[in-house]
């Protein structure tokens, strides 16, 4: 490996570190807060994508598969219809899309690669809107093309498909949520 990759993976292995030691103190000094306990934190980030018109079609589901365990380096797991919905052509049980959620060092893992390699990679991307963290300070970015993250190669991307990823935190206050994704590095228009 060349050296600015290990120094990348060295860097991307200690944002959990780094939150106990760096982020945690300036988040209870900017929100005024006395416990460790009842600072804002990310509790889990779940990574979703909708099959679409492409429900029935097994070779798009299974490079789906491959490209989420890739992306996430955990097994994914299949979503199911709960009811039928004639309009969409929607059967109960049938296939409607995958997801996977990460918790705890995997999450860090990945939250650290998503800020720092794969944001950068975006095609013109301008930064997140602040519009992204919803009341209860969870944010929830989408991506057009699932291209973006190093872990695709050019085999990979001739089906382009989006995803949603959704980071959610144990507070329940959007500043709080805000000013803590602020502080890990995610890259807010101004």
């Amino acid at each position: 490996m060349s050296r600015n990759i290990c120094l990348i993976f060295e860097y991307m292995n200690n944002l959990q570190t780094r939150y106990k030691k760096e982020i945690l103190p300036q988040l209870k000094e900017k929100l005024g807060l006395k416990n460790d306990m009842v600072a804002p934190k990310l509790i889990k980030v779940s990574i979703n994508v909708g099959f679409g018109r492409h429900n029935k079609d097994k070779a798009y589901i299974e490079r789906v598969e491959k490209v989420l365990t890739a992306v996430s380096g955990q097994k994914i797991i299949l979503t199911k219809a709960k009811k039928s919905i004639a309009a969409f052509k929607v059967r109960e049980g049938m296939t409607v899309g995958a997801m996977v959620t990460l918790r705890k060092q995997y999450m860090y893992d990945f939250v650290e690669k998503l800020v720092s390699i794969t944001f950068p990679r975006v095609r013109d991307f301008r930064g997140i809107s602040e519009k992204s963290v919803d009341a209860a300070g969870n944010l929830t970015v989408g991506f057009k093309e699932h291209t973006a993250f190093p872990e695709i190669g050019g085999e990979d991307s001739e089906n382009v498909f989006g995803l949603e990823i959704s980071l959610v935190t144990n507070t329940k206050v959007r500043e709080k949520g805000l000013e803590l994704f602020r502080l890990i590095g995610f890259p807010f228009k101004k």
